[in-house]
């Protein structure tokens, strides 16, 4: 597990055709595991699964335990990769419910991924009924949205705690030796994990990046990396028929040069909707340069079949559909029979939730698929860590390969840089003054 299954494409592309793409395929697996492609330097995540910091990884699960002892709230503050995967194990392990049900361990929140001073404020407002942990995570610690969010944070830690006493609830992840939050770690006492110098934000998940909110939320980090090790095992291969990593980067690449622009990424599990903007960054960030890539979009399903249903059914044919499903369910829940009948669902009594589901997911499927939409389905067994750590390694691998096949550096995100720019002018930051005129004069 993750099993890949392709032969909803049977119509949409030939057995030919994969087969033409897989010595491509295949080379870019060679460029990315012998380490010789460009952004080799941020390939670290191959081997993290078996190479990873033991000893560092102890002093998580001390801390998690720490924060999880102490406060009733943790505000993990991050943008992008530094909180995208945190967020989405969490929520997948546990429940998107999580802060409003009664949980093993503190509500967790997340700031510094937005600019909305009503979000902010709500935050505090939280914060100041209940006893917190922060962990911030930047390896710069001049990011805009997190910095801001951490100087605000840590006023109120001090402000409730005094400034020995939030020292002991303020947790940083960011560079080994330099930069502005590890020197201010260093200066205030604030224990420390390191951001990878050789791990690019969107494939930090299974680092200290994520490992730290994970462990905090209650889940067996042990368990993720074993899966992901799993997963290391499994999809290190440079052989087309055996890697089923390589076989997903390689179908993708066919339906693009086939016309098709946009992935949907479904699932139809509300848990996993985060997991999708993850991916959504995570294939987004590596694929789109240069003019090239697929769209990565989601969609929950049966909910977004009721707004989005028509537009995949019957809109332009520009998309494919990568269904993500669980085997099985944590929890079972039948249809109790009604005898009055008023709304005609006796027909399902007895019947579990799980499998009314997944009829809606092959009636969907059958549906999009002679629609004109094709369909790769990935299967996973449960809702694990051991799952989710290969699925996540799964995801790691494939967007590596995709990237090398389409002629791009996987590692790199040039283009993230240009709204920061344009922003600091607009804010009038030293050193920018010259371009607020210009920019301005774009606005008019």
């Amino acid at each position: 597990m993750p099993e890949l299954d392709l032969h909803y494409l049977k119509n949409f592309i030939s057995e030919e055709e994969l087969s033409e793409a897989a010595p491509r395929a295949e080379k870019a697996a060679e460029v990315l595991f012998s380490k010789s492609g460009a952004g080799a330097e941020f390939t670290g995540f191959v081997s993290l699964p078996k190479g990873y910091d033991k000893e560092e990884f102890e002093r998580i699960k001390a801390a998690a335990e720490k924060i999880r002892s102490q406060s009733e709230v943790l505000i993990v503050i991050g943008i992008g990769g530094s909180y995208l995967g945190a967020r989405a194990v969490i929520e997948l392990l546990t429940s998107p419910l999580r802060n409003r049900i009664k949980t093993d361990g503190p509500e967790i929140y997340f700031a510094g991924c937005n600019l909305s001073p009503d979000y902010m404020y709500e935050l505090g407002e939280i914060c100041k009924e209940k006893d917190f942990s922060v962990n911030v995570i930047s390896k710069s610690g001049t990011t805009t949205e997190p910095a801001i969010a951490f100087r605000f944070f840590r006023k109120l830690l001090a402000e409730k705690y005094g400034r020995e006493g939030a020292r002991e609830r303020i947790f940083c992840t960011t560079d080994r030796e330099r930069g502005t939050l590890k020197a201010l770690a260093d200066s205030e006492g604030w224990e420390t994990f390191v951001v990878p110098d050789d791990i690019g934000g969107r494939f930090s998940v299974l680092t200290p990046v994520g490992l730290l909110p994970i462990a905090a939320a209650g889940i067996d980090i042990d368990g993720l990396l074993a899966g992901a090790a799993a997963g290391a095992e499994e999809y290190s291969s440079g052989d087309f028929e055996k890697n089923a990593a390589i076989r997903y980067a390689a179908a993708r690449n066919v339906l693009l040069e086939k016309g098709k622009t946009l992935e949907l990424l479904v699932s139809y599990e509300p848990a996993f909707a985060q997991m999708a903007e993850w991916w959504k960054q995570l294939f987004g960030e590596s694929e789109g340069k240069d003019g090239k890539g697929l769209f990565p979009c989601s969609a929950i399903f049966s909910t977004d079949l009721h707004s989005l249903g028509q537009f995949v059914q019957e809109g332009k044919r520009s998309l494919f559909e990568t269904v993500v499903r669980f085997e099985k369910a944590r929890h079972s829940f039948p249809v109790e029979r009604d005898g009055e009948n008023l709304d005609g669902l006796d027909f399902l009594a007895g019947m579990d939730l799980c499998e009314i589901n997944e009829k809606a997911r092959l009636g969907t499927l059958a549906a999009h698929t002679e629609g004109g939409v094709p369909n790769i389905v990935i299967t996973v067994l449960e809702k694990s860590p051991y799952e989710i750590g290969k699925l996540i390694y799964f995801f790691e691998i494939a967007v590596s390969v995709s990237g090398y096949m389409l002629g791009v550096n996987p590692f790199n995100q040039p283009g993230v840089e240009s709204y920061k720019k344009n922003m600091f002018a607009l804010l009038g930051k030293p050193g920018y003054e010259n371009m607020r005129a210009a920019i301005e004069a774009k606005l008019d």
